[in-house]
């Protein structure tokens, strides 16, 4: 009977986790396309992931604001059935969709909502992939009364990035008044495994100078081993614990980590460079140090975090 509820619950699991697979996770931060949804939702592939952007839109004079830095962030959602967007720009004005395919009536539907207000109805736009484009329409009446849409079209789409542009046009589609462009370039993988190597760089030397030392030995894999200046060497997070934790009455007042040069080799990284600070001792002394270093970095699913530390002092 044991045996039978135990076989019986791990089945049960197994269900359950099979039914989130495709959900964005820490291997998987932008999810995945699911092989049971309509084979149109493939129509975003390429704009899957991180990209930035320059967004310009028009003025009622008709010439082109300056254009403004903006990221803009597609996944898959609701276990890779639909696609979700976010667009974060520099001025403050973020807004994201909802993107699903109904294959009954063969069209794309897109939700649209903004930060600037929250409204109770959702804007909506439809439309679906022709040849090379996406392109979306929702009826809109020109300023003087003429009937017609606004279009919506993603061209120029490639593993490098995409571009995108809003125009008004008549029903004919003869007359077309463009008002807003966005050109986009994604962020490839090693530049995102870099940025976030350099920010747990910062985070390091942050957390030592807040003396947030377990935050800061998180920093490290669990195996990981440190080369301290005239010490043996170092393993663990007991013994790495133990190390960087200072006494209550000394205090790290400032410490800078500034790479030389951070290579990437697939799971692994290294870089090395100088480090400076400054700390403050139990006799209220101030004492400023500078080294060099030598990390290895090992990607754990999503995350760098470092596996060998070695440094020494320069002398003055």
């Amino acid at each position: 009977m044991r045996l039978f509820t135990f076989v019986f619950i791990l089945l049960i699991s197994s269900s359950l986790s099979a039914q989130y697979d495709y959900e964005p996770s820490d291997q998987f931060p932008f999810g995945r396309l699911n092989p049971d949804a309509p084979k149109e939702t493939a129509d975003f592939t390429l704009m899957i992931g991180k990209c930035n952007c320059k967004s310009e839109t028009r003025k009622p004079d008709g010439t082109w604001n300056e254009a403004i830095d903006m990221t803009w962030t597609f996944k898959y959602i609701m276990n890779g059935m639909g696609v979700q967007d976010e667009t974060l720009k520099s001025d403050g004005k973020h807004s994201g969709s909802i993107r699903q395919f109904n294959a009954d009536s063969s069209r794309w539907y897109v939700h649209y909502y903004s930060s600037p207000f929250a409204s109770n109805t959702l804007s909506a736009w439809e439309g679906n992939r022709k040849d090379d484009k996406i392109v979306l329409y929702r009826e809109q009446k020109a300023p003087n009364g003429m009937d017609g849409s606004y279009r919506l079209t993603f061209y120029d789409m490639s593993e490098t990035g995409y571009k995108w542009i809003g125009e008004w046009v008549d029903t004919e589609e003869k007359i077309v008044y463009p008002t807003w462009k966005i050109s986009c370039v994604k962020e490839s993988e090693t530049n995102l495994d870099l940025k976030k190597i350099k920010t747990n760089i910062e985070t390091f030397s942050k957390l030592l100078m807040d003396a947030n030392y377990k935050a800061l030995v998180d920093l490290y894999t669990d195996d990981a081993k440190i080369f301290p200046n005239n010490k043996e060497i170092i393993s663990g997070k007991i013994g790495l614990s133990k190390y960087w934790t200072l006494p209550n009455n000394v205090k790290t007042l400032y410490h800078k980590v500034t790479p030389s040069e951070i290579t990437i080799e697939n799971n692994f990284a290294y870089d090395y460079g100088i480090y400076e600070g400054k700390t403050l001792t139990k006799e209220k002394k101030e004492v400023s140090w500078k080294g060099k270093y030598v990390i290895v970095w090992k990607k754990i699913d999503a995350d760098w975090k470092i596996y060998l530390d070695i440094w020494n002092r320069i002398q003055d």
